[in-house]
Formats: C-alpha cells, sequence, structure tokens
C-alpha cells in the first residue's frame, strides 16, 4: 500500500513541481502559502521562472533535479507509466498528485468526485449550480473551477463537487465520501497505454479507502460489463423521474442522464430538498451550459451552430448526433489520430433517417468518412475539407433553415490547434464570417 501523504505534511520537505499547468500553479500557491520552496520542472517550459522561481526542463536537468527531492507533486497530464515516474520510485520517492495529497488532509464528509469519459464536466456543473440555487455554499473543483488545494479560493464551503479525469485517479490513495462515474469508452490510451488499463484506472475510483456510495450510470452498457470492479458501495442510476430536467435548457438523452446523475449525487451527499420537484425545478433555472460542450453559439439564416469542440472521441460525437436526431445536421469530424475504431460513429449515422452532412478534417477525418461512407445510405454524404474554417463553409452552404452545423471532431486537437477551446474560437470565428449569430 502506498504511504500516504498530505500537503500539511510537505511543509518541510523539499518538494518537487512536475508540470506547470492550471494544477501545478495551484501546487506552488499551496506552497508557497507554507513557506516553502520547491523545485519546479516542466517538459516544455513557457517561460525560465514562474513567479520568481527557476523552472527547469525535465530533459534538461529537471529530471536529476527531481531525483534529489523527497516527493515529486506531478501534473495529471503526466501519465504515471512513464518511465521517469518510475524511476523516481525506484528511489523511494513517492509521486503523487495535489488532488490526492488534498484529500488526505480533507476529512470533509460532503465531497463529490465525478468521473467518465463524457459527462463528467456538465454533471459537475449541474450539481455545483442546484446546491448552491439550493442555498448551499458549493464549489466545483477541476478542469471547470479551481483545484480544491488552491490558497487564493474562498472559504471553505460545505460542499465540494470536483470532475475529476482518469489522469488524476491513479494518484489517489484515499477517495471522497461520494463518486460518480457518468460512462465508459476507450479513450487517452496514450496516457494509459491500452483500453484495459483506461477502464481499470478510471473504474478503481469506485474502491478507493473512504468512498461510501458509488453512482454509475445504469443505462452505459460498458460500464455494466464491469461492474464487478465497481465495488460493494454501487448503486445503478437510470435517467427516469427527473421531471426538472426540462428547466436546465440541455439538448439531448445524454443531458437528461447527466441530469440524474447530478440529482443522484446530491441525494447520497444528503440534500434533504431532491425529493422536492418543485424546489429542483426552481434550482435548476439559470444553468448555462458549459462551452464546447453541444453549446449553442446561435443562428445565421435559420441553421444553428453548435460547438462541441471537447468531443475528442466516438462517444461524444455519437450523443451529440443523437441530440439533433430530428434534425439535418453537417457534423465536422477530424483531428490528432489516436487509432480509435470510428465503426460505431458510423452505425450512427447509418441510423439517422433525416439528410446527413459528414466533412471531414485532417489528420484522421478521412479515416472517419471511410468508417462512415462504408455503412451510410443515400441522404448521408461525407466530402473533405482542408481545415476547420472551409469546412464550416461547406458545411453552411449545404445546410437549410432549422439545420445544425455541429463541430463534433471525435479526435482530439493536437497538431492543428493549442487545445479544444483555441478550435472552438477558430470554429466561431468561422461562422461569425458568414453572417451574424443571433439566438
Amino acid at each position: 500500500m502506498p504511504l500516504l501523504i498530505s500537503w500539511s505534511e510537505l511543509t518541510s520537505a523539499k518538494v518537487g513541481l512536475w508540470g506547470m499547468g492550471v494544477e501545478g500553479t495551484a501546487s506552488l500557491h499551496r506552497l508557497a502559502a507554507a513557506g516553502n520552496v520547491p523545485v519546479l520542472v516542466d517538459d516544455a517550459p513557457t517561460a525560465s521562472t514562474i513567479e520568481g522561481h527557476d523552472v527547469l526542463a525535465t530533459a534538461s536537468g529537471g529530471l536529476d533535479a527531481l531525483l534529489r527531492c523527497d516527493v515529486v507533486v506531478k501534473s495529471p497530464g503526466i501519465s504515471r507509466y512513464r518511465s521517469e515516474v518510475s524511476q523516481l520510485e525506484a528511489t523511494g520517492i513517492p509521486v503523487r498528485g495535489g488532488l490526492g495529497l488534498w484529500l488526505e488532509d480533507a476529512n470533509h464528509p460532503h465531497i463529490a468526485c465525478i468521473t467518465g469519459t463524457k459527462g463528467k464536466s456538465t454533471t459537475t456543473a449541474v450539481a455545483g449550480h442546484l446546491l448552491t440555487r439550493l442555498g448551499y455554499a458549493a464549489r466545483v473543483g477541476g478542469n471547470i473551477g479551481q483545484p480544491p488545494w488552491e490558497p487564493s479560493a474562498k472559504r471553505e464551503p460545505d460542499f465540494w463537487v470536483i470532475e475529476t479525469s482518469s489522469y488524476q485517479v491513479p494518484d489517489l490513495t484515499t477517495g471522497p465520501s461520494v463518486v460518480a462515474v457518468t460512462s465508459l469508452s476507450p479513450d487517452h490510451l496514450d496516457w494509459h497505454g491500452s483500453v484495459e488499463r483506461y477502464y481499470a484506472d478510471k473504474l478503481s475510483i469506485c474502491t478507493k479507502p473512504g468512498v461510501e456510495v458509488a453512482l454509475a450510470n445504469g443505462s452505459d452498457e460498458t460500464l455494466r460489463a464491469h461492474a464487478d470492479v465497481l465495488g460493494t458501495h454501487v448503486q445503478w442510476v437510470e435517467a427516469t423521474d427527473v421531471p426538472w430536467f426540462a428547466a436546465l435548457g440541455l439538448p439531448g438523452q445524454h443531458n437528461l442522464r447527466n441530469a440524474a446523475m447530478a440529482q443522484a449525487v446530491l441525494k447520497a451527499l444528503g440534500i434533504a430538498e431532491v425529493t422536492d420537484q418543485e424546489a429542483m425545478s426552481e434550482a435548476a433555472q439559470g444553468f448555462n451550459g458549459l462551452p464546447s460542450r453541444c453549446y449553442s453559439l446561435g443562428r445565421i439564416d435559420g441553421v444553428e451552430f453548435i460547438d462541441d469542440s471537447l468531443s475528442t472521441n466516438v462517444l461524444p460525437a455519437q450523443v451529440a448526433l443523437e441530440a439533433f436526431s430530428d434534425r439535418p445536421v453537417a457534423l465536422l469530424v477530424g483531428g490528432h489520430d489516436r487509432g480509435l475504431d470510428y465503426s460505431s460513429l458510423g452505425d450512427a449515422v447509418a441510423r439517422r433517417t433525416l439528410p446527413t452532412l459528414i466533412v471531414t478534417m485532417p489528420d484522421n477525418g478521412p479515416r472517419i468518412g471511410q468508417a462512415i461512407a462504408s455503412v451510410a445510405s443515400s441522404q448521408h454524404k461525407v466530402i473533405d475539407a482542408a481545415n476547420l474554417t472551409e469546412a464550416v463553409t461547406l458545411a453552411f452552404e449545404w445546410s437549410v433553415p432549422g439545420g445544425v452545423v455541429l463541430l463534433s471532431p471525435a479526435a482530439p486537437s493536437f497538431g492543428h490547434f493549442t487545445d479544444y477551446r483555441d478550435r472552438a474560437r477558430v470554429f466561431a470565428d468561422a461562422a461569425s464570417e458568414l453572417g451574424e449569430l443571433t439566438p
């Protein structure tokens, strides 16, 4: 069993911070608040110093510096399966993540961690929105909020709801009281090394010490197939009896499932109002959908532009298509090729009864297009575009009033954009060039 370490125990330790993104910066602030001056290391430093501290490149003295530390706190993007991690641990240096260190310190019964291949961000945001509107002091953390160990945060809330990625789970030595898994499909194989290890890493959160309730989406067949590793605390959640869902203003069955998961999280946290449908409907009002997650940018000449740029694998593209099953859709696909099987996306297109245009983009767009074309009918058309801007133009030219131009790439943005937000910005700019976007 790994040695249990918390942030409070690192005050006088020699700490190395490996990876200086959002979490790395929060970790720097946490240590600085305790008077600790850590060693900063990054694979590709964007600056030689951060807040007055030198930053070493991993391959240029950084690893050697980490090997002289007592503890290394790594960012989630650094795979636990890298050879450098093995080298550090072989010399007796614990390698931990910021969230795991915080959970060891938390001693907080009102923490929920939400994970899943897709749906975790929206479920987290909905749960946080409901708690706040119901009058509780609640805060969301993870990719859609501040890391909970960031010392500049406001006073400690009554409830934490934390979006938790598969990158973070392997670094946890203790779990929260409540965990939820929204979905499961192949993803992040480059980080985990295989789909089997990805599944094992993500689902291991359900059996971490301290977990009292593990919620799982009962409609997800892959999750059901892995029921034996979800532990004795598992409770299956079905997307039924969510009469307040319409008040959220979110499209699609996948968001109904997300709402059901959020409702189950609140119930597991002991929120009495969860059974009061009038109170829940009122609390759901005013929710703003998350950018790049089936987010409407508006309409031009009756054609709606939907930003689903965070769609980085097959599953979100499928559920996005399902969300607009009653409308003609021009689907924009393609990005960094991680070797995923896109046959199920082809099947999803083949099931559509309305006209569908697939516009492919580099790098793997043509491969996705082939998987779709092999099963498509005459009302499903596949064309290639040189880039995202051209894809938007081609999609709009094909579309009719009432139709949808849907950016749901089913692939990461690596190699063409800084990140999914940059891809979303280019999509929005390209749409704006075609006319004025109106609600």
